[in-house]
């Protein structure tokens, strides 16, 4: 008979993140063709066709197989480090008031200027890295610490190259909407006024972002700034996405499902109004457990709200220098479970596919399903539970990217 497959894999059990029956499959089997998952299910039950793989038969010791973990949000590029402010902040200053007095983000502002392409892509390539030998195997990476068209395509085309250099794969965010920047002082309206009419479409024109974000936030840009940009992106067939509700509620999740936001991320002040918005438009709540730590918050995200009304719950870790200088994913299942009341469960399918539905990849990544992406992780745990019982230890054995394995 015809072979039918070309990579094999056998003897694990397999998590598939479909969030149905076949969640679970013990003592599984999986049929990678042209890196496309062809076949899983028992390998009691497996066809004859799909028993003599072309390339490479895998008969994996025991532990289970996931679909590779995809970090949804990230801030992964950026110049030096922002230490003094976390000393400022164990001294009593908030960061709000930290932001106020011209640090927090305009300060990696004017760092991540000052670098060369070479230097931010050495520094970030470190940090990719350690997402990678954690089993990630699609990373979303923002701009928004340029703030002027030079950087800011600087920082997109950097993220470009790490796609082309690590056997990873790329989603990129414009986040010129980030922070108002010092040239721009007292003027936010015409800042808005330069990321519409001069950066998005320069990147746009260079097809450098897959998406764009924006910051609506008291210490950010208002919800009517904020609806400016997002015409903006539809206008370029951008999709959109938002930080909203992390510090205060400024309606941004409201207004990001009104234009069908793929996420609306932090959420720790989102109210019922805007968890039915998001129900309704499908949007994913990205909730970032390594900010709510790093800057010791007390307000929780509305988890119950969105369980209610059944909005998709992702998690990430928010890489970035001022509010979660982190780089483990594993870390944020653990915090999720322990500081926002996730089940495990929930906390698997944060990382996997709903992570994927919030950046629009649903469709081609994030479960082991018939017709997806081979991106898979194998792990060395009893049951899928342990990714997130367990911190500062990794589990990782292999990891499968487009069917071929490039970590063991």
């Amino acid at each position: 008979m015809e072979d039918n497959c070309d990579i094999l894999f056998t003897g694990s059990h397999l998590f598939t993140a479909q969030g149905n029956e076949q969640q679970t499959i013990r003592n599984g089997a999986l049929a990678v063709k042209d890196n496309i998952i062809v076949w899983l299910g028992e390998q009691s039950q497996q066809p004859e066709r799909y028993k003599n793989p072309k390339k490479a038969y895998y008969e994996l010791d025991q532990g289970w197989l996931t679909p590779g973990l995809i970090d949804c949000h990230t801030h992964l590029i950026y110049g030096g480090n922002r230490s003094d402010e976390f000393r400022k902040r164990m001294q009593g200053q908030s960061y709000e008031e930290i932001a106020r007095q011209g640090g927090g983000i305009l300060s990696t502002v004017s760092a991540t200027r000052k670098a060369s392409e070479e230097t931010l892509l050495v520094s970030a390539a470190r940090r990719l890295e350690t997402l990678l030998n954690e089993g990630v195997t699609r990373v979303e990476i923002k701009s928004g610490y340029g703030l002027d068209l030079k950087t800011e395509i600087k920082m997109l085309e950097v993220a470009r190259q790490l796609g082309e250099s690590f056997p990873i794969d790329i989603s990129t965010t414009l986040l010129a909407a980030h922070a108002l920047p010092p040239e721009f002082k007292g003027q936010a309206d015409a800042y808005i006024d330069h990321v519409c009419d001069v950066i998005m479409p320069a990147v746009a024109e260079a097809n450098l972002a897959d998406m764009v974000d924006g910051f609506c936030e008291s210490i950010g840009f208002s919800a009517a700034q904020m609806e400016r940009v997002f015409n903006k992106a539809q206008s370029l067939n951008l999709p959109v996405k938002l930080h909203a509700e992390q510090l205060s509620n400024q309606q941004g999740a409201k207004l990001a499902a009104t234009y069908q936001a793929l996420s609306a991320d932090h959420l720790e002040y989102l109210d019922e109004d805007g968890v039915k918005a998001m129900a309704q438009s499908g949007t994913v709540a990205v909730l970032l457990p390594g900010a709510f730590y790093f800057l010791r918050e007390t307000k929780l995200p509305p988890i119950e709200l969105l369980r209610k009304h059944q909005v998709p719950m992702a998690i990430a870790t928010d890489c970035n220098p001022g509010s979660s200088p982190c780089t483990s994913l594993l870390l944020m299942l653990n915090m999720a479970c322990t500081q926002f009341n996730m089940t495990t469960d929930e906390a698997l399918m944060a990382v996997t596919s709903n992570a994927a539905k919030a950046l629009g990849l649903q469709d081609k990544v994030g479960q082991l399903k018939v017709g997806m992406q081979a991106d898979l992780v194998h792990w060395s745990i009893d049951e899928p539970e342990d990714l997130a019982y367990y911190f500062g230890h990794n589990p990782c054995r292999l990891v499968v990217k487009d069917g071929l394995p490039i970590l063991s």
